[in-house]
Order: structure tokens, then C-alpha cells, then sequence
């Protein structure tokens, strides 16, 4: 009997733990009995494969092909606590839900090497959860306290994929422990105790070429989401689509906001994430006035004050796990001062800059290089940084007012593939069906008194996600507006007359 058929009554029963201070502290034998009757047959047959089960079948097939011979470990991830006894929002591993599809918490991926080079790849999960014995409504995970599971059939119906209980997967691991063993670490301590332990007798040379192992793994898996595949790039796009929408939201709400916080403004956006079913990506940047000048301003508990800058860097992300990532910076008031005009202006033609230098056969560092060029040139020509412009560049002068890279690789983590090899990403040239982002930025803080002081407090970031394609490049975030006067106009028709 396979492990896909399998009965789950063989998993031993659960535990009943009630709360210290719980109501319900014991369960008569007459409801432990009444509980097991009564119920449907709802198992779901016949169902279609998920639209990604044929990418993800590929992905496998090029993880196999890279480590034939060796145990692949991929976990989905745990829940963790956030207090007592509540616990985070789930959000999968990046790289089990690339191969797998799925989202769920609690469960792993395994490739068990073949005498042929081959693997068998099993996915193991968490089973629909025992009538018979309780298990569904005894305890906190049951299906009544946090929803229907898919069953291990329905499962390997929907990913295209065999399937296993996850609770069996210790003694599977150990039954084997002489296998080279692979884990992507990180995400399951419990998984990685595990694969410590199979690895306990090893010396300490051993063991450290096991560790050199797992980050083997982690670094080809990202190797293989550099490129991106048209299902890949559709979902970016649905995000990108998304987050033009939330944009469009704040913009209306800034009245609103300027009566409470930039709150209002996070608030406002995620609002859009979630009627539309999604998430966001990453912790909204919601910085207005000063709070722009620090790059990773996620506070968001300043004012929103007439006559500043708003700061906002959101992405939304797709329900299967695709983020865009997005920066505008619109004055509150709908019209730019004439010196927010012009540090705005500068960043937006060193953004101009960058964008024309990304293309295929390019080096990934050239839309960089390009941008930094241009602030530098601006800068040296307003006065704050002594020429030539050669030298501040070669020093890297003007990071003191620009601070951060021009741009990222983009897809399933705002900062995508960011542990894959130097010389395919880095160093490497951009290819057709990366995904990246274009963000420089000129940030004169507060306190700095290199720069005249009406220049102080004045952040501007301009970010938009940029597809390379055959001919050169696509801006996916084209639906929001860039230029000064173009951001004005956009505002002046979401803002009350």
C-alpha cells in the first residue's frame, strides 16, 4: 500500500490539552463517540492540475538533473509564534512553493536519489484530519478550528505530484541516513534538526562540507529563478497591475490621510491588496517629510502634512507568492515646490537613464552604473560634491546622498535571487525574462549639514519594475506616472477641487 493510500487512523490519536483556563476541560465518551457520525463524504475527485503544475514539473526535472545522486530536502515552512498562543500570517518558502505550487504551511519536498541519476520526488503534507479519531476538532490545527485541508489525492490530483503524510517523513529520512542529504535550512527547525541528526557522526570536515552542501542547494535554486517564464512574468504583471491600483487609491485618500498618519496611507494600500484577495510583499513604506530620507521607514506612525513629499514603496503580492515592488514620491498638496521640483527632476533622469540601459547582452550593473552617473553629474553641478565627476564616482562620493543600489532582481522575493552565483547575476549580463527593478534615489537627511539647509528632510525615490525582453526592455508599472508633471496631472484628477 502506497503512502498516498495509506489510512491516516494509522497515525497515532491526539491528545486532548485543554486550555489552563479553558471551558471545555474533558470530553465525555458519548460526544468523543458522537463526534465520529454523522459526517459527508466530501472528498473532491476529478480535479484539473493547477495552471503552474506543468512549470513546477519542469523546475523538478532541472533540480534533479543538477544534484543527481543526492537527498533534496525542501521545506514549506512552520507557523511562528507571534504571542502565546497566536501565531504569524503564513507565507510559504519561496523555494518550495517555485516547485511545488503550493502554499501551505507544514509541509516538505523530497527527492530521493535513483540508482539511475533520477529522482523520486514525493511531496509531504498534512492529511485531511481524522474523523475516527478526534484529531479534526480536538485539537487547536484541527480542520474545525482552521479550515479543510486538501486530502494527499486531491493534493497529488491539483500539483501534479505523489504525495505522502508529513508525519511519516522522520522515519523515512532515517531509514536512509547514509544517503547525501540536501536542505534548503531556514524555514523548518524541525527539518533541519533532523537532517542534523542523520549527519551526527560525521567529523568536523565532514560536516562542514555538508553545510557547503545546503548552501549548494540554495544557491542553484535561485540560479534557476533568475530567468523567468512567461507564466512567471504574467503573474508580475497581475501584481505590478495591482499595485498601479492601490497607488491610484492613496492618491484619492491623501485629504484623509493628512487628518490622521501615514498610516492611513499603509492602511489604504493593503486595502487594495486584500479586496482583491492578495497580500503585500513586503512592509509598506509609507514615508512623508523627513521620515523619506530613512530608506526602510516602515513606522509609518508620522503626519501627513500639507506641503511635504509622501514617500510610498509598496508591492503587492499575488496568491501565488509573485510581488511588485514600487516607489512614487507625490507631493501632498498635487503640486511639487520649485526645489522638491528639482531634486525630483534629477532623480527622475538618472531613473531615465537607468531604464535605457537595461537590455539583454547588457551587464547587470549597467542600468546602476548609468543612474549613479547621472545623480553624480547633478550633484556636482549643484554645488555639493567637487568634480570631476570621474572622481566622485570612482570614491563613491555620492553615496552620501543616495545610499542604496539602483535596483534588484524581482519575482517571488522583493529581493529576488539574492544567494545565486555572482557571475549569473551580479557580474553576469541580463537576459531576456528577467524581472528587475530601476529605484535611485537622492535622500538629504535631516541633519546633514553638507547640504544648504532647504534641502534638509527632502527624500525622492522613483521605482518601477522592468521586464527584459528580446528586443530590449518592457516597464511593467508604465500605468503610473513618472515625470514631475505628469505625477501632477495624475494627482490632479484623483484629488477633491
Amino acid at each position: 500500500m502506497s503512502e498516498q493510500q495509506r489510512p491516516e487512523a494509522e497515525v497515532d490519536a491526539p491528545v486532548f490539552r485543554p486550555r489552563k483556563n479553558g471551558q471545555a476541560q474533558s470530553v465525555s465518551d458519548e460526544l468523543a463517540a458522537w463526534m465520529t457520525t454523522g459526517w459527508a463524504d466530501t472528498e473532491l475527485r476529478d480535479l484539473a492540475p493547477i495552471e503552474q503544475a506543468e512549470h513546477t514539473a519542469r523546475r523538478r526535472a532541472a533540480l534533479s538533473a543538477a544534484f543527481p545522486g543526492d537527498r533534496l530536502v525542501i521545506p514549506s515552512g512552520q507557523l511562528l509564534t507571534r504571542s502565546n498562543d497566536t501565531e504569524y500570517p503564513f507565507r510559504a518558502a519561496t523555494d518550495y512553493a517555485y516547485l511545488t505550487g503550493d502554499t501551505t504551511d507544514g509541509n516538505c519536498l523530497v527527492f530521493t536519489p535513483r540508482a539511475d541519476g533520477g529522482h523520486d520526488v514525493v511531496l509531504h503534507l498534512k492529511p485531511r484530519s481524522n474523523r475516527d479519531n478526534g484529531e479534526f476538532w480536538l485539537g487547536g490545527y484541527g480542520e474545525l478550528w482552521t479550515g479543510r485541508r486538501n486530502s494527499l489525492g486531491e493534493a497529488s490530483d491539483l500539483l501534479g505530484v505523489p504525495t505522502a503524510d508529513v508525519r511519516r517523513l522522520p522515519a523515512e529520512l532515517r531509514a536512509d541516513a547514509s544517503v547525501t542529504t540536501r536542505v534548503v535550512r531556514g524555514h523548518d527547525a524541525e527539518i533541519d534538526a533532523l537532517v542534523d541528526e542523520l549527519r551526527a557522526d560525521a567529523d568536523d570536515e565532514a560536516r562542514a562540507k555538508s553545510a557547503r552542501l545546503d548552501e549548494d542547494l540554495g544557491v542553484v535554486l535561485a540560479d534557476h529563478r533568475l530567468v523567468k517564464d512567461e507564466w512567471e512574468v504574467a503573474q508580475l504583471q497581475l501584481a505590478v497591475d495591482a499595485t498601479v491600483r492601490g497607488f491610484g487609491d492613496v492618491a484619492k485618500a491623501l485629504p484623509q490621510a493628512k487628518d490622521t498618519s501615514e498610516r492611513y496611507v499603509e492602511g489604504t494600500f493593503f486595502l487594495r491588496a486584500r479586496v482583491e484577495g492578495n497580500d503585500v510583499g513586503y512592509g509598506t513604506i509609507a514615508a512623508s517629510g523627513a521620515n523619506a530620507t530613512t530608506l526602510h521607514w516602515t513606522r509609518n506612525d508620522g503626519p501627513v502634512r500639507e506641503g511635504d513629499l509622501l514617500l510610498l514603496d509598496a508591492g503587492v503580492e499575488t496568491t501565488t507568492l509573485y510581488t511588485a515592488d514600487v516607489t512614487r514620491t507625490m507631493p501632498v498638496s498635487g503640486t511639487f515646490t520649485d526645489l522638491q521640483r528639482k531634486v525630483y527632476d534629477l532623480v527622475y533622469e538618472a531613473q531615465e537613464a537607468g531604464i535605457a540601459a537595461v537590455a539583454p547582452g547588457r551587464p547587470f550593473t549597467a542600468f546602476h552604473e548609468a543612474s549613479q552617473r547621472a545623480l553624480a553629474e547633478g550633484l556636482v553641478e549643484w554645488g555639493l560634491l567637487e568634480g570631476p565627476v570621474d572622481r566622485v564616482l570612482e570614491l563613491g562620493l555620492q553615496r552620501r546622498y543616495t545610499l542604496h543600489g539602483t535596483g534588484h532582481m524581482l519575482g517571488m522575493d522583493v529581493h529576488d535571487c539574492a544567494v545565486s552565483r555572482q557571475e549569473n547575476h551580479l557580474y553576469g549580463d541580463l537576459r531576456p525574462g528577467m524581472v528587475l527593478t530601476v529605484e535611485p534615489g537622492l535622500y538629504f537627511q535631516p541633519d546633514d549639514l553638507t547640504v544648504p539647509e532647504e534641502l534638509r528632510g527632502i527624500g525622492v525615490r522613483i521605482e518601477d519594475d522592468v521586464l527584459v525582453t528580446e528586443e530590449g526592455r518592457t516597464v511593467m508599472s508604465a500605468g503610473l506616472p513618472r515625470s514631475s508633471a505628469d505625477v501632477e496631472a495624475w494627482l490632479a484628477e484623483r484629488l477633491p477641487r
